[in-house]
């Protein structure tokens, strides 16, 4: 176990340049931003109460929203100018990672700042402003010389919490492409890698507390007036945000990865230079992470150079290939029908397939390469024992005994049609309905939390845990083929076609289910780098043996 530990503590470190640098370089720039924006407008505030009032409101509302909504929130809404600025000034700008950070992080970060300088402002002591106007100041010169120097310590408070809130926040960026230290807690809870997510939150609070230190210790330096403190404050600043711009240079080289290679680009020895990098996508777990890396694989083994762009959003991935910000990933048949096409009659995996390829090129101009041969369908699962106390077999043996049952599900299970097409085609009232992440959710069947969840029929949790799979004898639930999709730029790409072909139908569900196992079982586990190299060994797209 020791072992297991160090190595994916190793692995960890050797991401830690890039996704510290990363992070601080993200949080930085969002501050400074936040700061320029918001001292303007909250001196504006107080010389006009028309003002104040709705950009403080404005700056709460902005509050009210979950950050990873507010992060999701502005990709549809860069996708769209990105298509203005190519037709207008025949620019693209990217609508996922660090914009919409930026922009998002941005907004959080105002509110503090607006309201400790309105609030610092007009605290000052009317005898102080009326004496220096009877002296003969400026209105410029009594705001430059006396209210906020007066004010500026309760201002200093106000970017000291915002800082503290954009660090914690932006390891939720993660989800829409941007590389931070919460790219280590997506990816450790999805792979069960503990480590991972300790570093990710430890990292993330241990910089929150650094720059909240050297910020208080500015704050302390105005009030006390002691140069030497604003001084000792400022340079530490520095330090903390040029090491954040130059760390991210020095990935693989301060702390090598045990493959010798950052997670987000893997080149091979004597690898031909391509004319372009293709972008991988992946979602938020395990497998999509282990497929993501096959795939770069594969070019790899061809002379195409690849990066990933992982942990993205089932429908962020999806617009993300369809307006060429990536170039390829998996996605799931049942998931394209169902969401994306909106189709709520299930006419056959045969049919499902042949009429989502038509859909997608016709609509989006992406190219369905084919189903990689396994499917990863939701399942209701049950306990075995459980199952056979109860005498359940099939969806519909639920019908009775649902309203003292309790039934857990992923985020987005619960708000899926399927789910609606299956409480209604069996009559299922479950007593409670309780979200996990998927991590959790199979731990929560297993100890008896629930009594039912809605599996993944490629996850080797089922087996691991002894689950039995219900049947679906009203054929509710979609197929869920496994597709490898090509994006708009490289629908025509004979090279990536040809790399990427030997993958399609090469992949068994129960080889798959093994590799998805090997990133979370307790001991002899592997990275996703190492499961996607044992699956295309299994499959033989790949020279050498597995041990």
């Amino acid at each position: 176990m020791s072992s297991e530990v160090a190595q994916r503590a190793t692995e960890c470190l050797g991401n830690l340049p890039d996704y510290l640098g990363q992070h601080v370089q993200i949080s930085a720039l969002a501050l400074a931003i936040g700061i320029a924006v918001s001292l303007p407008l909250a001196i504006l505030g107080v010389r006009s109460r028309t003002l104040r009032w709705p950009t403080l409101t404005a700056a709460s509302v902005i509050q009210t929203i979950p950050s990873m909504a507010l992060l999701a929130l502005f990709f549809p809404v860069l996708v769209g100018l990105s298509h203005v600025t190519q037709w207008a000034l025949g620019v693209s700008i990217s609508a996922l990672g660090f914009l919409p950070t930026i922009i998002a992080l941005t907004l959080y970060s105002m509110l503090p700042i607006l309201r400790n300088t309105v609030t610092g402002i007009t605290g000052v002591d009317p005898a102080m402003t009326e004496a220096a106007r009877g002296l003969g100041m400026t209105s410029m010169q009594v705001l430059t010389r006396v209210e906020l120097p007066l004010a500026l310590p309760v201002i200093i408070a106000g970017v000291r919490t915002a800082t503290v809130w954009v660090v914690g926040i932006a390891t939720l960026s993660a989800p829409i492409g941007q590389t931070s230290l919460g790219t280590y807690i997506f990816s450790g809870l999805h792979m069960e890698n503990w480590i991972a997510v300790l570093f990710g939150c430890v990292f993330a609070a241990a910089l929150a507390l650094v720059l909240d230190q050297l910020i208080g210790l500015m704050q302390s330096g105005v009030s006390g007036r002691r140069s030497g403190r604003v001084a000792a404050a400022g340079i530490g600043l520095a330090v903390v945000i040029g090491g954040g711009a130059i760390l991210p240079a020095f990935q693989g080289i301060l702390f090598a990865p045990p493959e010798g290679q950052a997670r987000n680009e893997k080149p091979r020895a004597g690898e031909a230079k391509a004319e372009r990098t293709y972008v991988i996508g992946s979602k938020t777990f395990a497998e999509q992470y282990i497929l993501a890396a096959a795939i770069r694989d594969q070019l790899a083994d061809h002379g195409l150079k690849a990066r990933l762009r992982e942990g993205l959003g089932s429908a962020v991935v999806f617009r993300a290939l369809a307006s060429g910000e990536i170039d390829c990933y998996v996605d799931y048949s049942g998931t394209i029908w169902v969401n994306q096409m909106k189709r709520e009659t299930i006419p056959g995996r045969r049919a499902v397939l042949e009429g989502m390829t038509w859909w997608l090129a016709r609509e989006h101009g992406i190219r369905c390469l084919g189903p990689l041969g396994f499917e990863n369908a939701y399942a209701l699962a049950m306990q075995r024992k459980r199952a056979d106390d109860l005498g359940v077999r099939s969806i519909a043996d639920l019908a009775e005994p649902s309203p003292n049952l309790h039934i857990g599900g992923s985020y987005e299970f619960f708000g899926r049609p399927e789910w609606t097409r299956l409480r209604d085609a069996y009559y299922l009232n479950f007593a409670q309905r309780r979200q996990f992440q998927a991590t959790f959710m199979y731990k929560a069947v297993a100890t008896g939390e629930v009594d039912v969840i809605a599996a993944f029929t490629s996850d080797g949790r089922i087996a691991a845990y002894d689950l039995v799979t219900l049947e679906d004898p009203k054929g509710v639930i979609p197929p869920y083929d496994a597709v490898l999709l090509l994006g708009r730029r490289g629908a025509d790409d004979v090279a990536l076609a040809r790399a990427l072909h030997p993958l399609v139908g090469a992949i068994p569900v129960e080889t798959m289910r093994q590799a998805n196992y090997a990133v979370m079982r307790d001991t002899d586990t592997k990275t996703a780098d190492q499961a996607g190299a044992w699956l295309r060994r299994e499959i033989g797209v790949a020279p050498g043996k597995n041990p």
